[in-house]
């Protein structure tokens, strides 16, 4: 049985339309999920206003979004995992398993990853904004009864702060700077504070995400744009903060994290690293793609409910227009496609 549906494409910049397209048909091991929910990520933020990011650019209309969760609809007579009825979030990434990395139990290094909603192959990879979505058995994670789809949909960029502080070890105890206070920033609060952080300090330039982080969890909030002496507080001594969880991607946030830290020490606009290995132990880890921490992010909801704006699909144009709220996560309702 082929199956239709309504997605939301992106044709250029500030042009994105509602469109029927075709589902495709459940082939083996495959699942059709009814989406519920969806997160607006700061890509197809980028998609919507550039035209994409970097060197990655829209060159085919693209069905936007990544960030979903819903119900399953049908299941192909191979798929054991999930049934008709379960509620699952649904993991973007779909590494080809092949590879060097995948068959070290790297999945997330995949060098022939597919992922929704993504302009970087050609042809593209068809998103997740629609109403049925058509995916791998192994995409879809049951959600527990108590857990909305709200919150669900969060589960993507819930595991992107879960899998930073696993790669940070142990925060038992610890004092932690987050710098950049975004959807992944206030998220990555919340995963510091259930990870046992004694101390969090939260810095952005704009005091909306900072009243939303301190919701989340951080113990102190600082606007860098108007505090131009916070770097030099918390300096002495080797630094006050013992992890530095960097998620506001800003060459200026990363140079007063690493002072504030000691980790490191500007000098005319560049970083000295040679603290790392003179003054004092450090690891300095990045991290990227972490689905592997997808099933740990359904552990805690009540959490992250003060990062989430609701809209229903008329909204979704304006929002995207101007940016949405700078500290929130927009929920999409995808119900309401008609």
């Amino acid at each position: 049985m082929k199956w239709r549906c309504m997605c939301l494409v992106i044709h250029a910049p500030e042009d994105l339309r509602l469109e029927e397209r075709d589902a495709g048909e459940i082939g083996p091991g495959q699942v059709l999920v009814r989406v519920g929910m969806g997160g607006i990520c700061g890509s197809d933020l980028h998609y919507f206003h550039d035209g994409g990011f970097g060197t990655v650019r829209i060159q085919e209309p693209l069905i936007l979004g990544h960030e979903v969760a819903g119900t399953v609809a049908a299941v192909a007579a191979d798929v054991t995992s999930v049934k008709v009825g379960d509620r699952v979030a649904v993991n973007p990434s779909r590494p080809c398993t092949a590879c060097k990395f995948c068959l070290e139990g790297l999945p997330n290094q995949c060098l022939e990853m597919r992922f929704f909603g993504s302009a970087m192959r050609m042809p593209h990879v068809q998103g997740a904004f629609r109403n049925v979505l058509l995916c791998q058995a192994e995409q879809c994670h049951k959600v527990a009864d108590g857990v909305p789809l709200t919150l669900a949909a969060l589960a993507e960029p819930f595991s992107v702060g879960l899998h930073a502080v696993s790669r940070a070890g142990s925060l038992l105890g610890k004092r932690v700077l987050v710098s950049g206070c975004g959807p992944i920033g206030v998220l990555t609060i919340a995963a510091a504070r259930l990870h046992g952080a004694a101390q969090i300090v939260a810095t952005d330039v704009v005091d909306e995400p900072l009243a939303i982080a301190r919701q989340m969890g951080a113990d102190e909030v600082i606007n860098a744009a108007t505090d131009s002496g916070w770097v030099a507080r918390y300096s002495p001594d080797k630094g006050t903060f013992d992890v530095l969880l960097e998620c506001s991607g800003n060459q200026r946030a990363l140079r007063d994290g690493f002072t504030a830290s000691e980790l490191a020490e500007a000098q005319r606009g560049m970083l000295n690293f040679r603290r790392l290995t003179r003054a004092q132990d450090a690891t300095l880890a990045g991290t990227w793609a972490a689905n592997l921490e997808l099933d740990r992010s359904f552990a805690r909801s009540a959490e992250v409910d003060a990062a989430i704006s609701r809209l229903t699909l008329a909204q979704v144009n304006a929002a995207l227009r101007r940016y949405i709220d700078p500290a929130r996560i927009a929920i999409v309702f995808a119900g309401d496609f008609r």
